[in-house]
């Protein structure tokens, strides 16, 4: 994979190394989209805050267009949080370190109804990171599919 940090920069190797030969064919297709996230210099109360982070996941969810179907979190001692939004299109996860100010994030949707960049923007908000990283990995790439992906498809 190829991380740049303009995310609307990426792409994968497969498609920098085959894109003189695809110009004519059609783009492989992806059933999901999973982003790793790393946020950095959070504000550190939040990062322990369970109730709150809790909440913020949840919403993140929401706004990416995401089918909420249950959360589990659980808060460690002394600190730290981790957490996960079962979504009916994949998941969200969540894992603190308070004492670093630090928080990694698993943002993995299925289908094109949701937007996982649209869950990173309001979580490096909520969070209140100074930093971040993101890195897009393409999940089940299937060629030459013309329709619109749906999360769970009829059989």
């Amino acid at each position: 994979m190829v991380m740049l940090k303009d995310r609307r920069k990426f792409l994968s190797q497969e498609s920098i190394l085959n894109h003189d030969k695809r110009k004519e064919d059609k783009w492989l297709k992806a059933l999901g989209r999973h982003i790793l996230t790393e946020f950095y210099n959070c504000d550190r109360v939040l990062l322990n805050n369970f109730s709150e982070i809790k909440k913020i996941m949840t919403k993140a969810a929401k706004k990416s267009g995401a089918t909420v179907l249950e959360t589990v979190f659980h808060l460690f001692n002394p600190h730290g949080i981790s957490g996960v939004v079962v979504i009916a299109e994949s998941h969200l996860a969540i894992h603190t370190w308070p004492e670093y100010g630090y928080a990694a994030v698993d943002l993995f949707t299925c289908g094109d109804d949701v937007d996982p960049w649209v869950a990173f923007d309001f979580l490096k908000k909520e969070l209140k990171a100074q930093y971040s990283s993101a890195m897009e990995m393409k999940r089940g790439q299937l060629e030459e599919v013309d329709s619109v992906i749906k999360h769970k498809p009829d059989i």
